[in-house]
């Protein structure tokens, strides 16, 4: 998240003076906790993916458009570790789209759908001189634990991250998997804070320090690099992950190691600190300032 952005959320947060006793959790997280009159909860997200920026209808086929605008929404539950209930998709479709190319989008949404487990329920049509646009929105429900959030890491928890980083563009960024099971299973383990990498690491986990307040220090020989990433810098900066970001304290997270049952592999890659800012040392041993160097919304 950019600095401008950052600005923009904690703006939208202070305007809004939500309840807390009704919304538990608010603006600036992965996604919203409402309270219903009985006791129970029902959590909210949205995201809207546009061509040119998260797809490309020149290059991908909308069979995986689809699917991607639906399972970037999925990621979310998984960032908060909750099980998804259903969602609603709104597009404005550009004019002369056609019915049989409205079709292989909607194949890719429900695609995405079965194999989660989260029905697609409704939504909206609409055209314009644009190009095509996809705005998903999802409702989860919580777990046996409590949603994780992204403010609540704490001082000595080591940062992990699920599978490898880096490179999403060549082909991952239309295809992964959200991490929907592994996710229940690190919050059953004790994780305190956990997000879903979209921007990349270097943004995300200062966005993690910003709201909970701490530092961190990440070592780079321990960042799991995907083989199609240009190095550490693509697996810090590239986004589109959609790997899990998760601080739990050390021995959790060995419990974890011992009862992980899944073939994506868990990597710790450094630790929270109380210093207010975030830094990477190096193979070289040089420790640096870890800039955002992510994806910038607001660029």
């Amino acid at each position: 998240m950019s600095n401008g952005e950052t600005k923009l959320v904690k703006y939208f947060m202070a305007k809004a003076k939500l309840s807390r006793s009704k919304f538990p959790i608010g603006i600036g997280d992965d996604m919203a906790q409402m309270r219903l009159p009985r006791g129970d909860s029902v959590l909210i997200t949205t995201d809207m993916l546009l061509d040119g920026t998260h797809f490309d209808t020149k290059k991908h086929s909308l069979e995986k458009i689809g699917y991607k605008s639906m399972a970037a929404s999925l990621s979310d539950c998984a960032a908060m570790a909750t099980i998804p209930l259903a969602a609603v998709v709104a597009v404005a479709l550009p004019r002369n789209f056609g019915t049989q190319n409205l079709k292989k989008l909607h194949k890719g949404i429900l695609k995405a759908a079965k194999k989660y487990n989260c029905p697609l329920v409704g939504g909206d049509m609409t055209s314009w001189n644009k190009p095509l646009a996809i705005n998903v929105t999802m409702l989860s429900t919580v777990a046996k634990t409590k949603p994780v959030k992204r403010s609540t890491a704490k001082i000595g928890d080591l940062i992990c991250v699920t599978g490898t980083l880096g490179g999403s563009l060549t082909r991952k960024h239309l295809n992964f998997e959200p991490r929907l099971k592994e996710s229940l299973e690190i919050a059953k383990a004790g994780a305190n804070s956990m997000m879903d990498l979209s921007d990349g690491l270097s943004t995300d986990l200062n966005h993690i320090c910003r709201l909970s307040k701490k530092g961190a220090i990440v070592e780079a020989n321990k960042i799991p690099i995907s083989k199609t990433a240009k190095g550490v810098n693509g697996a810090l900066n590239d986004g589109e992950d959609f790997e899990l970001l998760f601080t739990i304290p050390a021995k959790n997270f060995e419990k974890l190691k011992k009862l992980w049952r899944f073939k994506t592999k868990i990597t710790a890659v450094g630790k929270i600190t109380k210093e207010k800012n975030v830094k990477i040392e190096m193979p070289n041993g040089n420790i640096a300032d870890l800039i955002p160097g992510g994806y910038d919304h607001l660029a």
